[in-house]
């Protein structure tokens, strides 16, 4: 196990090294120059003020400088745990907007994945076995994991919050309160973030809903279940096998999607204008903030990688063949 995990530890090494490598090129392979733009936005008239304030940018930001020493800084100051000055906030700095970013982010991808993928796997495996459910509302499942998370977040905008007008349709609370430990206060802030929590959750909800459909029917159908019958085991027996090694690729699936999972998270978040990652690399791409660009790219990367960790770790805890896998490699 301790082979296993060293070897995880290091393919995850290098796997983060190459993903914050390219989120660091990204940015500077953009159209425009952001100083350009912090000038503009000074409305400096006379021409040597101007200059003299982008040498200061510049100088402030590291741009007069190579390449390659700009990206060795990179890596010197992300060890230190200095994410930069953002551009689009200055003089804010990126750890300082990230921190007051994330809980948002969290707060719709922590419950909606965990709700989605239990009531998911529990809907397919009980659709499984009625052919009533499976030939009716199970086709909606196929409906929402095929809509982009953006169309059923604009959906639900018109919908329930224009049309029908019971919920409000962007930030993450009303714009008349403080933040504080109100009821009032913790009422705005979960009517704000319904929208888009249900936009993720119910497209999360059809893919895992039909994957677990799917794999139900075929562990009834294997050999084990039918020796598990003929042997004269209880029903209820042999399906709770059946969905107990149903989960394992689930589990699986899990892994390979959360970075789309993610990536349906900050576009819902643009959508609503909720207040998070996502919302926040919008402004950053609108402002050309590369650090900004920087610091929200490192959160995804960190949070997709550990995620993944931890569902290696689960996966070959709940799963004796793997353990008995790497035994037997010894």
């Amino acid at each position: 196990m301790r082979q296993y995990f060293g070897r995880k530890v290091l393919i995850y090494a290098l796997t983060f090294f190459a993903a914050v490598t390219i989120n660091w090129m990204i940015p500077r392979f953009m159209p425009g120059d952001p100083i350009s733009g912090m000038v503009a936005r000074a409305n400096v008239q006379q021409a040597e003020a101007a200059a003299a304030m982008r040498a200061h940018y510049e100088n402030l930001f590291g741009f007069d400088q190579p390449v390659w020493q700009q990206y060795i800084n990179f890596w010197g100051t992300l060890l230190r745990g200095d994410l930069g000055i953002s551009i689009w906030a200055y003089p804010r700095p990126v750890s300082e907007l990230l921190v007051a970013a994330v809980p948002y982010t969290l707060a719709l991808l922590v419950p909606a994945i965990l709700l989605s993928y239990w009531a998911g796997n529990r809907f397919g495996a009980f659709a499984a076995r009625r052919k009533w459910l499976d030939n009716t509302i199970l086709p909606i499942g196929y409906i929402l994991t095929a809509t982009p998370y953006m169309w059923v977040a604009l959906l639900l905008a018109w919908l329930l919050a224009i049309v029908m007008g019971i919920f409000p349709v962007s930030h993450a609370y009303d714009f008349s309160l403080q933040p504080s430990w109100s009821w009032e206060f913790i009422g705005s802030l979960i009517g704000h973030w319904f929208l888009p929590f249900a936009s993720l959750f119910l497209v999360m909800f059809g893919g895992w809903a039909i994957g677990m459909r799917n794999l139900i029917i075929f562990e009834l159908e294997a050999d084990y279940s039918n020796y598990l019958q003929a042997l004269g085991a209880p029903r209820r027996l042999v399906r709770r096998y059946a969905y107990r090694n149903a989960v394992l690729p689930q589990l699986t699936g899990l892994a390979l999607q959360l970075g789309t999972i993610v990536a349906g998270a900050l576009v819902t978040e643009i959508v609503f204008s909720y207040p998070g990652i996502g919302f926040m690399i919008l402004q950053a791409i609108n402002s050309q903030d590369y650090f900004l660009l920087q610091g929200a790219f490192l959160f995804v990367v960190i949070g997709v990688l550990i995620a993944n960790f931890i569902i290696d770790a689960v996966y070959t805890l709940v799963d004796p063949r793997t353990r008995s896998s790497l035994q037997g490699a010894q």
